[in-house]
């Protein structure tokens, strides 16, 4: 069939459409891709194989809007007539649009080993990387069962014609399917690429996959886990384990998103440039520190959790990356209405994570009065509780007094050894006492506070109404003396003397007890 024997000959012919009319369509270019699958080491030899996903690939970087290449053989652009035509040639298909997206279908039926070729060939022609990704799982949605139901993905998109192509693979061979496609993901980062991720992981550990591939996709969701979801890190135990969820896979993404930098750029440049005018580090640490707090909080209801558990997932991040330890508490306290069995010496193993210095005025409120807790962890919470009303009620005189600089704050050593000396000494009903006794103290003082303010607001309001009848020679302080009222001194000019002679009216008499019983409450704090 060469030309040997003839001019023009089988062969001769067969080359030239191929390549003038095989080449050029995309159908046929799909169609002779998977006609080559039953011989293909003939076809390789031939290089057919390469030829077919060179053309796919060059076909997938052009705009199609530029000519009349039809798209989606399988799917629904495909025109039932087949009576569209392109230069004289019937495609077969019109084109209805010119998304980025158009190609996924039709390449989704082809096999493996040809879907990774191809996706490599496409790479290296320089096709952008969200466009692989998008391929990739809408592959993964369509070949590996249950992926789709995590994703919520490409359900709604009905196919036209059955695949042809792929019969009931084993599991075998899925799991070979789901390691040829671990090793094709990009790496970049994303939401929805994340969510993706953690679906293909939660499918592996079903799968039993190799624990290179499970290494590898925990490595891949720890260096982006600021875009995690509390829902998707929710993955259930399939093996012997009590437990509901498997928080030993989570511990270890969270260890890689610690210990591996992360030098992933995103997909879209306007998310890597709001990535790059932000402090990526601090910002990731607060957001995965409030993610991980949420799911301890949401995985606290199981009966068969063990507290070390806990533990290994709070400490897991660092110290600072957590500025107030509310939604810690808030966890453990879930946890500890979980498991009404806990020892103290178990409650309060774990509550030496938390730090009460960084506790809120809201959640040392709430703690100091929880049966839950141990009695030493409900004492140091409100000695620290004291402590914020102390220092709020300082600064309130600090005030009123016109003294603006701050007091030294009180080393963190310092406060726990005043507060183990507090409940060795006096016990837990003096600090409640105090605690009291504090409360109303403020109370009073915003009160009196408020009062001075209206006062001086009444005082400014007839010196403006006096000055305007006057003439503009006459002082502030003789409208004032006309007026009836006598002027407040500046807060700097005030004598520890002024506030005795000012004891006429009531609201003086009222004062001179409130600052007694402060300093009588200052004494016994120091």
């Amino acid at each position: 069939m060469t030309d040997e024997f003839g001019e023009g000959n089988l062969l001769s012919k067969s080359e030239s459409f191929f390549h003038k009319n095989t080449l050029r369509n995309w159908k046929d270019c799909i169609l002779a891709l998977q006609s080559s699958e039953p011989v293909l080491p003939r076809a390789e030899k031939l290089h057919l194989v390469g030829k077919c996903l060179n053309a796919l690939s060059m076909m997938v970087c052009t705009d199609p809007s530029l000519f009349g290449w039809p798209m989606m053989m399988y799917g629904s652009f495909q025109s039932p007539g087949g009576s569209i035509l392109w230069n004289g040639i019937n495609t077969g298909a019109r084109i209805r649009s010119s998304e980025s997206d158009w190609w996924f279908e039709d390449i989704s039926y082809l096999s493996v080993s040809l879907f990774e070729r191809l996706i490599k060939t496409m790479q290296a022609r320089g096709i952008r990387p969200e466009n692989l990704a998008g391929a990739i799982m809408y592959y993964s949605r369509k070949h590996l069962p249950g992926l789709g139901r995590w994703q919520g993905g490409q359900g709604g998109k009905t196919r036209t014609v059955a695949s042809f192509s792929l019969t009931p693979a084993t599991v075998d061979q899925r799991v070979a399917l789901l390691e040829s496609i671990e090793k094709l993901l990009p790496d970049k980062k994303g939401k929805s690429y994340c969510r993706f991720l953690l679906g293909l992981l939660r499918v592996a550990l079903i799968l039993n996959v190799s624990q290179t591939c499970k290494d590898s996709l925990e490595r891949r969701i720890g260096m982006q886990l600021e875009l995690a979801t509390l829902d998707s890190l929710l993955i259930p135990t399939y093996s012997d384990s009590d437990a509901l969820y498997n928080t030993n896979c989570i511990e270890q993404i969270v260890h890689y998103f610690v210990s591996t930098e992360s030098n992933l750029t995103p997909f879209s440049p306007s998310s890597l440039d709001l990535q790059a005018s932000a402090s990526p580090s601090s910002e990731s640490l607060r957001k995965v520190a409030k993610l991980i707090d949420n799911y301890i909080a949401e995985i606290a209801s199981d009966v068969n959790l063990k507290p070390g558990k806990i533990r290994k997932l709070a400490e897991a991040l660092p110290e600072s990356s957590r500025l107030l330890h509310d939604g810690l508490y808030r966890a453990l306290d879930l946890y500890f209405k979980a498991h009404p069995w806990l020892y103290d010496r178990e409650k309060e193993e774990l509550c030496n994570i938390i730090d009460y210095q960084k506790l809120s005025i809201h959640a040392c409120a709430h703690a100091s009065q929880n049966d839950r807790l141990p009695l030493r962890v409900v004492l140091q919470v409100l000695f620290f509780e004291q402590l914020h009303l102390r220092t709020a009620l300082t600064r309130c005189l600090n005030a009123l007094d016109g003294e603006i600089a701050p007091a030294a704050p009180v080393p963190i050593t310092a406060l726990g050894n005043t507060a183990g000396e507090i409940v060795q000494r006096d016990g837990w009903v003096t600090v409640v006492r105090e605690n009291q006794v504090l409360k109303v103290d403020m109370d009073r003082m915003s009160s009196r506070v408020g009062e001075l303010e209206e006062e001086f607001g009444k005082i400014k309001q007839e010196m403006k109404s006096a000055t305007k009848s006057h003439s503009s020679r006459s002082s502030p302080r003789l409208v004032a003396r006309k007026i009836g009222c006598k002027l407040v001194p500046q807060p700097s000019d005030a004598q520890p003397e002024s506030l005795n002679h000012t004891g006429s009216t009531p609201r003086a008499s009222i004062e001179r007890p409130q600052r007694s019983h402060m300093s009588r409450h200052s004494k016994s704090f120091t």
